[in-house]
């Protein structure tokens, strides 16, 4: 048990710093090969962004292990490179009203993800607005690059206030600390809910990569061993959300075990594949039950 406490005490926290890299280099370099963000949902910088920088105004409080500060920080980086490649490259509008910027939000990818899969491949992706399509004032559907860009500034400046306000009232402090904590920490662990809510609507994983999803659960594993034997200190903010994460993550393997990829249903819509098959063998069951059993009905 020791020698896995201790591989797990350098694995997981290299494996978490690097992450954001993993997570969403890949989709970095897709959108600015092919010069389009068509299908990739803008909520995911914003949700990033925002976990990313309360868990980093949240370390002063806390003083967790540095590896999850670092991590933070690399996050937000690596979200505004990518906010700024997905803007200069979205599409142009398709009609009076402009493209919804974030149509087909999956939430899909996390920060312990390996990878980045497209709105398009989405149950939900392609029409619409996705999750809350109708939003006050349009917030993160404008439509010119510079308001995105003014919120997080406006975010980022309140969060210093706040912090050099505050920390002068130890108590004060310690409660608005955890507050912001537990918030940061949250708005993260739920990403999974839409998609698990998009496979029950579509009963289909479709476009959801098997690879992806074991690279989530082997993230978690790791993850849930490092939090709960690590010397270092690991808040309860991060445990609960984490075994949050987990069990979301659980709740997709499970998905993808009872509804497949897709791949048979889409066989059956076009004609063929095992769905007709099964189909023809009830038929044939039926028929040779009626010739055996007359008044059957």
């Amino acid at each position: 048990m020791g020698f896995f406490t201790t591989l797990a005490g350098y694995a997981a926290p290299l494996f978490l710093v690097l992450s954001p890299i993993f997570s969403y280099g890949d989709q970095a370099l897709s959108m600015s090969r092919k010069r389009s963000s068509a299908g990739f949902s803008l909520d995911i910088p914003l949700i990033m962004l925002v976990a990313s920088l309360l868990r980093i105004f949240y370390y002063p409080g806390a003083h967790f292990d540095k590896a999850l500060l670092v991590q933070s920080i690399l996050m937000v980086a690596v979200q505004l490179v990518l906010l700024k490649i997905a803007l200069d490259n979205r599409p142009l509008p398709s009609g009076k009203t402009g493209e919804a910027p974030f149509a087909g939000l999956d939430g899909r990818t996390r920060s312990v993800s390996f990878s980045m899969t497209s709105a398009s491949n989405s149950p939900t992706g392609g029409g619409g607005g996705g999750l809350f399509a109708n939003r006050p004032y349009n917030f993160w559907q404008w439509r010119s690059p510079k308001p995105y860009w003014q919120f997080l500034l406006y975010m980022f400046l309140t969060l210093l206030a706040l912090q050099v306000l505050l920390s002068p009232f130890p108590d004060l402090y310690g409660a608005y600390s955890v507050l912001i904590g537990y918030v940061g920490l949250s708005v993260e662990a739920t990403l999974p809910l839409p998609q698990i809510r998009a496979n029950m609507r579509a009963r289909s994983c479709r476009g959801f990569r098997v690879s992806v999803l074991a690279s989530w659960l082997a993230g978690d594993a790791m993850k849930m061993f490092w939090f709960f034997t690590s010397t270092t200190e690991i808040p309860w903010a991060f445990k609960l959300c984490g075994l949050f994460q987990a069990v979301c993550d659980s709740i997709l393997g499970i998905q993808y075990f009872v509804y497949g990829d897709g791949t048979s249903s889409a066989r059956d819509t076009d004609g063929g594949g095992p769905g007709i098959m099964l189909k023809e063998k009830e038929a044939a069951f039926r028929s040779a039950a009626a010739s055996i059993l007359p008044n059957a009905r």
